[in-house]
């Protein structure tokens, strides 16, 4: 019976089996299909979710699985759009946000308004709920724009930002439309819109941050933590839905509050976007395909005529409001595109408005038909919106950002390829191998190609094969967790006498130019641990070397310290280490807070207001005193400090207790020690001199700020 069930021939189809597999062929085929024809595969998905739809040749009806999946999808590529979003730029960009929110709500409200009252001649309360629904958008090009790599571009964070301005106001005009119609509108309503808003906003910025921070400190298994973020963006949802607003909302919301807990290079955020763009977001694509109905175009003039008006209208005034802002701030022509292809769009909100304003009925005709807030033309018409608004947007924000992500790789070409970033990563230990990889991750340059080296080393001496399979097995481990970043990981197992020896000779051996060493969570770091460290590597390489004690997971750490020696900007490694604490930065999200000396700071003051993050900066000059930093420092915080090898120009003699400050004072929290590289000739720019340590201060400074130059634009 199951297998005649499975081969049935009446249509729709029926079987579930028979179903998924027939979206999942079009998830494959549809987007390889159109792409050779240059068509966006977004609008591929919607074709196809249009041609096998209930309204093309009916192979499957848009029950409620598939609106499940669908809604699913369209919360994902709102939960993504908060997720990704750069949150110093959003911070900066907040009041273009604003600005572009307004515009592109007021110039289709005002000009949707107009059009129908005075052109297509419907009532007030028809035209401003229909007005409504052109203001609104739905961010149907962002996994487009994110799958090119320009999804942290000014032009999309200002769009984003937007998005939920103008989709909030136009969704509150459908709830006071739909409360007029019923005679609810009063100063009640009002205060109680206005009172759950707050506490929902409240809820979701800031209670879900501290939760979220609790559950990945808890828990590390990978599928826990990934089902526990879906439930969070639905738990959004659902508050928002409960709170009187749509749900889209409350998906971004979360993803605004997640931002942080979520590095954009760990693993997590890896299956976060591997799911969505391979399952969900397809499926809602398809889900919205499903509802167009290519028969309206011949059944009659008034459908064509509304959707033209619609079409036109909602085209224009998003454009109206792309090109306004792009005017305003002097935005390229690639990013007007951008805006415009996002913000064109009409699909979750203006569904949702059309489909509420026609099951409101004001009243009857003499011959008992229903009479609707918005008709049967305007649901055709808006059904056709939907289809030309998508294919428009698609078209247009593909082509913006493919020439703005072909602009920033030329732009981002590597001046030399001799020497380029290799970070090798001893392993010994199970416990910290995780992390220590999430480290080389989240410091890793874009145009590093190599990937990461893990090293682990077996004594030669001795005979105990259990040595060599443990050290197989935590290589494997390391090998796993680069794997679920998609970062390519080159595996070594070396038999040498000894560590230092072995570590020494393979940075050697692979030109390596960064150097990660763990410690274990329990230990502290000793003065013999630093002495045996500063006589054994240090003195052998003059790479750049971090030594990191992980407390909790990267991501859930909300500051970093950063103290930095004086005279720290005059040595040769100093935009090398550097460039890695700003890498942390920028794919973590937390923010960074420098303590040193005045004129350190300033150095790095002027490098924040050419690559913007988010940092602070404390004056700080007495290494005998590090209570100073422990009275002013945080459970979740991170202790970065820059020490220097011996007789260089920023080594202080206190450095050598600092394995007591931290062991005094941050036991219970993470830490970071780096050691910056002594010499150029393992760099991927090199600084032609021929003895740094002798330099001239203005001569180094000025060889330091081109290499910084050229290390922060290229990377």
């Amino acid at each position: 019976m199951v297998v005649v069930s499975i081969f049935e021939t009446s249509l729709p189809l029926t079987d579930p089996v028979l179903k998924f597999l027939l979206i999942l062929v079009i998830i494959l085929f549809a987007p390889i299909i159109l792409n050779k024809i240059k068509i966006p595969h977004l609008l591929g998905l919607i074709i196809a979710g249009a041609v096998v739809g209930p309204n093309g040749v009916n192979l499957i009806e848009r029950d409620s699985g598939i609106i499940l999946s669908g809604t699913a999808g369209l919360l994902y590529i709102m939960f993504l759009a908060g997720l990704e979003i750069d949150l110093v730029d959003f911070k900066k960009n907040s009041k273009k946000s604003i600005v572009f929110g307004l515009l592109t709500f007021s110039i289709p409200m005002t000009l949707g308004t107009l059009c129908g009252i005075y052109i297509l001649e419907f009532s007030t309360q028809t035209a401003v709920l229909l007005a409504s629904m052109f203001a609104s958008h739905t961010l149907i090009a962002y996994p487009l724009i994110s799958k090119l790599g320009v999804a942290k571009n000014r032009a999309v964070n200002i769009t984003v930002g937007g998005t939920m301005i103008t989709d909030t106001l136009a969704l509150l005009v459908l709830a006071v439309i739909v409360g007029m119609t019923t005679g609810e509108v009063n100063a009640q309503f009002w205060i109680r819109l206005s009172v759950s808003i707050l506490i929902f906003g409240f809820t979701v910025l800031f209670l879900f941050p501290i939760i979220g921070r609790w559950f990945f400190k808890k828990f590390d298994d990978n599928v826990s933590q990934y089902i526990f973020v879906l439930v969070m963006v639905f738990l959004g949802a659902g508050l928002a839905e409960l709170a009187g607003i749509e749900p889209i909302i409350g998906a971004f919301l979360t993803g605004l509050a997640l931002n942080r807990l979520i590095p954009h290079t760990s693993p997590l955020m890896n299956r976060i976007e591997f799911v969505g763009n391979a399952i969900f977001i397809p499926f809602f694509l398809i889900g919205v395909g499903m509802l167009i109905d290519f028969r309206v175009f011949f059944k009659d003039f008034e459908t064509i005529k509304v959707a033209a008006i619609m079409i036109f209208i909602a085209t224009l005034a998003k454009f109206i409001a792309a090109w306004c802002t792009q005017k305003i701030y002097g935005f390229s022509l690639d990013e007007r595109r951008l805006i415009f292809g996002l913000s064109n769009a009409q699909a979750a909100a203006t569904l949702a408005a059309v489909l509420v304003g026609y099951s409101i009925i004001l009243g009857k005709t003499p011959s008992g038909e229903p009479i609707r807030l918005l008709n049967e033309t305007i649901l055709n018409g808006t059904i056709l919106m939907i289809l030309f608004t998508c294919t428009i947007a698609s078209f247009v924000a593909q082509k913006g950002a493919q020439n703005i992500a072909l602009s920033e790789h030329t732009d981002a070409l590597p001046e030399e390829t001799d020497h380029p970033e290799r970070i090798l990563i001893p392993i010994s230990n199970m416990d910290t191998t995780d992390e220590l990889i999430n480290l080389g991750i989240t410091i890793k340059s874009k145009s590093n190609k190599d990937g990461l080296y893990a090293l682990s080393i077996v004594d030669n001496t001795k005979t105990n094969g259990s040595a060599d399979k443990l050290a197989k097995t935590i290589l494997s481990k390391a090998a796993i967790a680069a794997a679920a970043t998609d970062t390519k990981l080159n595996e070594l197992l070396r038999y040498d006498i000894n560590l230092i020896n072995g570590i020494t000779s393979v940075t050697k051996e692979h030109a390596i130019t960064d150097l990660i060493l763990g410690l274990h969570v329990h230990k502290g770091i000793s003065d013999s641990f630093l002495g045996n460290l500063t006589e054994g590597i240090l003195t052998k390489s003059s790479i750049t070397t971090l030594i990191y004690k992980p407390v909790q997971p990267l991501g859930t750490i909300k500051r970093h310290i950063v103290i930095v020696p004086e005279n720290a900007e005059k040595e040769i490694g100093f935009p090398f280490w550097l460039l890695k604490v700003w890498n942390i930065a920028r794919n973590t999200n937390a923010k960074l807070f420098f303590y040193g000396n005045e004129n350190t700071l300033k150095f790095i003051k002027d490098i924040k207001k050419q690559y913007p993050i988010e940092c602070s900066f404390e004056t700080f000059n007495d290494w005998d005193n590090f209570l100073i930093i422990a009275k002013t420092s945080f459970k979740d915080d991170n202790i970065i400090i820059v020490l220097s090898r011996k007789e260089q120009l920023s080594y202080h003699r206190n450095m050598s207790k600092i394995p007591a400050y931290l062991n005094t004072y941050f036991k219970k929290t993470s830490c970071i020690l780096i050691y910056p590289m002594q010499s150029s000739l393992n760099t991927t720019q090199k600084i032609n001199v021929t003895n740094p340590s002798l330099m001239e201060p203005l001569e180094k400074l000025e060889e330091i700020s081109k290499t910084i130059a050229k290390l922060f634009t290229h990377k």
